[in-house]
């Protein structure tokens, strides 16, 4: 895998993930590392249908011994993701679908 620091392109399993300069700053402030926004992007539990076309890729994780749900919201664009935004919620069932 490679990492860039300055254009916060990751690559992974031949996908591009990127996430917007606004994005990395909420994620940064939500304390989420981007090792999980990567795990989930490359290998979610679960891909939803977002608003206007976008995609959300969930993964639940135990975070200090509490089930988390990471929401990644991602836009596609030929090869490359785009991280739109992430954020952790304990409402599962609010998101889950079956």
């Amino acid at each position: 895998m490679q990492e860039s620091l300055n254009s916060l392109i990751y690559i992974s399993y031949e996908v591009e993930v990127s996430i917007i300069p606004l994005a990395a700053k909420k994620i940064e402030l939500r304390n989420i590392s981007k090792d999980l926004i990567k795990e989930t992007v490359t290998n979610p539990d679960q891909i939803v249908e977002g608003y206007g076309g976008r995609i959300v890729k969930q993964k639940i994780y135990s975070i200090n011994n509490k089930k988390k749900l990471l929401r990644v919201v991602c836009e596609k664009s030929n090869k490359e993701t785009i991280v739109i935004t992430a954020y952790l919620t304990s409402q599962i069932k609010k998101y889950w679908r079956d």
